[in-house]
C-alpha cells in the first residue's frame, strides 16, 4: 500500500482481515455488498504538457491521442523485445491541460516513470509521481454509490467508462473497473481523490450505512477474478502482451503507430501461433503460498516449467485464487502443480471473458478502441 496514503488516512489502514468474522464480513461486502478500500499496491503517474498524449502514444501499447475524459483504457509499456515492463489503467481528466494518469503496480512505478522520462527529450511532456497529490480508493455497492453521487452527476455505465467531477476546486475522476466475473455481481469503481479532500471523502464512506471498510489485501481477489493482469517487478519482461491476454481485454491497439516492441507484438498476432495464455485457477491451502513469478510444472514433465504465477489473492473459502500464464498444452492436460510435481494442484476456473482475436473481429476491435 502507498505509505503516503496510509499516513494520510490511518483509519483506512486499520481494516484487518485477521479476525475470521471480520474477514467473512469483508468478503461478503466484496462479493455482493458495499465496500471501500485504499487501492492495493497501486502507484500513480501523472503526465502533463502540450505533448503528453502524443508522447505516450508513441510509448504505450494502446491509443492515447484519442483518449477522452469519458473513457479509461488499459495499456502496457514494453521493452524493445516486446516484453511488458508495466501494465496500466489510463485515463485523462477534464482540466484545460488534460492531465493523463497511469495507474499500475506500485513496485514498478518509480523505475518505469524514470525510464519513460528518459525518452521525453524535446517533447513538451512531464511525468510526476501523482501518489503525492491523489489517493486511489476502490469502492462498490449501493452505499458507496450514494456517496459517489454527492460528487458525480452520474456514474460510469460500463466497464472502463469514466466520469469527471470536482471536490472543492480540485478535479476528481471516477473509473468503472473491469467486472470481476461471478466473484461480484455489482459494479466496482476506482476513485481518484485529491489529497486535500481525501480525509473528507474517507469519512463520508465510513459513515455510509451498510458500507464495509475492507482490508486492501482482500480487494486483490476481485482484481484476480477480473482476468486483467498486473505486471510487478518479479514479472517484468516475462510476457509478450498476448501471453497475458492483454489484447483480449483491450490493452493493445493494432491500428496505432509504433511503440517500443510493436513489431514483436504485431508479429505475434499476425504471423505467430500464441501458445501461452492467462488462466484463472484455485490453489488449496497446505502448500506454499503462491506469489508472482513462482514457477508451475506439469506432472508429466516436472523438470521443465510450463508457466508462472502472475497474480495471487486469498480466496473467501480458504486457499488462493491465482492468475497464471501457462502453455496451452499444459492447460489441456490439466495436471499442473505449484512449484514442483509434489506441490498443490491448480484447479482451473472459468475466465470472465472469451478469448478472441481483435484483429479478426471488427465489432470487438472497434469496441476495444472506442
Amino acid at each position: 500500500m502507498n505509505s503516503q496514503w496510509r499516513e494520510l488516512l490511518p483509519q483506512a489502514a486499520a481494516a484487518s482481515s485477521s479476525d475470521p468474522d471480520a474477514r467473512a464480513a469483508q468478503f461478503a461486502a466484496l462479493q455482493s455488498g458495499s465496500f471501500a478500500a485504499l487501492a492495493h499496491d497501486t502507484g500513480l503517474i501523472a503526465v502533463t504538457g502540450a505533448d503528453a498524449a502524443s508522447f505516450l502514444h508513441g510509448q504505450l501499447t494502446n491509443d492515447v491521442e484519442h483518449l477522452k475524459p469519458t473513457q479509461a483504457r488499459l495499456t502496457g509499456y514494453c521493452s524493445a523485445k516486446g516484453r511488458l515492463l508495466a501494465t496500466f489503467l489510463m485515463w485523462r481528466d477534464a482540466t484545460p491541460d488534460a492531465t493523463i494518469y497511469l495507474a499500475g503496480a506500485a513496485d514498478v512505478q518509480a523505475a518505469v516513470q524514470k525510464r519513460l522520462s528518459m525518452f521525453v527529450l524535446r517533447a513538451k511532456a512531464k511525468l510526476t509521481d501523482a501518489t503525492a497529490t491523489h489517493v486511489l480508493i476502490q469502492v462498490g455497492g449501493p452505499a458507496a454509490e450514494n456517496v459517489l453521487l454527492q460528487t458525480f452527476a452520474t456514474l460510469p455505465a460500463a466497464p472502463l467508462a469514466a466520469v469527471q467531477g470536482t471536490l472543492g476546486d480540485a478535479p476528481t475522476s471516477l473509473i468503472r473497473l473491469p467486472d470481476a466475473g461471478t466473484a461480484r455481481s455489482l459494479p466496482r469503481y476506482l476513485w481518484s481523490v485529491p489529497v486535500a479532500q481525501a480525509a473528507q471523502v474517507w469519512a463520508a464512506l465510513q459513515a455510509a450505512p451498510g458500507l464495509v471498510v475492507v482490508d486492501p489485501a482482500l480487494t486483490a481477489w476481485l482484481d484476480v477474478h477480473s482476468g486483467v493482469a498486473d505486471v510487478v517487478t518479479a514479472t517484468q519482461e516475462q510476457f509478450v502482451p498476448q501471453m497475458v491476454n492483454w489484447e483480449v481485454v483491450g490493452g493493445v491497439s493494432f491500428r496505432k503507430g509504433c511503440y517500443p516492441g510493436q513489431e514483436v507484438v504485431a508479429r505475434s498476432q499476425y504471423r505467430g501461433v500464441i501458445k501461452r495464455r492467462l488462466h484463472l485457477a484455485h490453489v488449496a491451502d497446505g502448500g506454499p503460498v503462491p506469489i508472482p513469478a513462482q514457477e508451475l510444472v506439469e506432472v508429466s514433465d516436472p523438470d521443465q516449467p510450463c508457466g508462472m504465477v502472475v497474480q495471487a489473492a486469498a480466496a473467501p473459502g480458504g486457499g488462493y485464487d491465482v492468475l497464471v500464464e501457462l502453455k496451452l498444452a499444459a492447460r489441456e492436460a490439466d495436471d499442473v502443480r505449484l512449484g514442483t510435481a509434489e506441490g498443490p494442484a491448480l484447479q482451473f476456473l472459468a475466465m470472465p471473458y472469451e478469448i478472441f482475436d481483435p484483429t479478426e473481429t471488427p465489432a470487438a476491435s472497434a469496441s476495444a478502441a472506442s
